[in-house]
């Protein structure tokens, strides 16, 4: 189907122009970490995940790309983003798999039963309220500062909403990896697997991407580097 002209949206694709994705024009856009999240997710056929504050649910439509068996749910709060979650649902024919549920994290025991989800995905907001530079947009606000919810309560809904030795899967600065670890831990999602994604060769750590599993036991894999670009300066991404 063809992307719909709508002026508050800009028409992006995936996987050379087989997977669409409409993103506000002015609003909150995915960047690269929500790809890595996406393809760091390993799955079973019969998966049933829950993407947690799924955005235009870009997480979502690559998983549904690229393992046509698991069904998903995106929950999303903010009207804009979850209007073009719609639509994205609609462009790519997933009705069927991925189901959008607008509402709120935090009441997350009212709207699915516990344990509903065999994996829960997520790409959280990364600072804290009145830590960094605030964008101005509400909606880009929203989604990159702990307005609506905190690491901790949306930690809490991830446990409440994976199974017993489900998964739950975050990606996260580099630089907040103690604090995301610790609160894992304190919700009985245990680490299970771990990869620090670099810029490049040499430089510092960017981002992490965990692998929790609820009730797991306390061994964790430590993956080998994820460097985004060849060397310092270049923008050509590397073979990864």
């Amino acid at each position: 189907m063809k992307p719909p002209t709508l002026p508050d949206f800009t028409p992006d694709t995936l996987f050379n122009g087989r997977l669409h994705c409409l993103q506000p024009r002015r609003g909150y856009r995915f960047s690269l970490d929500s790809v890595l999240l996406a393809h760091f997710v390993e799955t079973s056929p019969t998966d049933s995940i829950l993407d947690l504050g799924a955005g235009c649910g870009v997480v979502s439509l690559i998983l549904a790309y690229r393992w046509p068996t698991i069904r998903l749910t995106a929950l999303e709060l903010q009207e804009q983003l979850a209007l073009a979650l719609h639509l994205n649902i609609e462009m790519n024919h997933l009705s069927g798999r991925l189901r959008l549920v607008k509402g709120d994290l935090r009441q997350i025991k009212d709207i699915f039963s516990a344990g509903s989800f065999t994996q829960v995905i997520c790409n959280p907001p990364y600072y804290k309220c009145g830590s960094g530079r605030c964008n101005p947009n509400s909606e880009q606000a929203v989604a990159r500062h702990e307005i609506m919810a905190d690491l901790e309560e949306i930690i809490g809904a991830a446990a409440f909403a994976v199974r017993n030795r489900g998964r739950a899967l975050f990606v996260y600065p580099a630089e907040r990896a103690a604090t995301l670890l610790t609160k894992l831990r304190r919700h009985h999602l245990e680490p299970k697997r771990l990869q620090i994604i670099y810029g490049h060769p040499g430089g510092p750590g960017k981002l992490i991407l965990v692998d929790s599993r609820r009730g797991g036991g306390e061994e964790l894999q430590i993956m080998r580097p994820f460097y985004i670009y060849n060397e310092p300066g270049s923008r050509q991404y590397s073979p990864e």
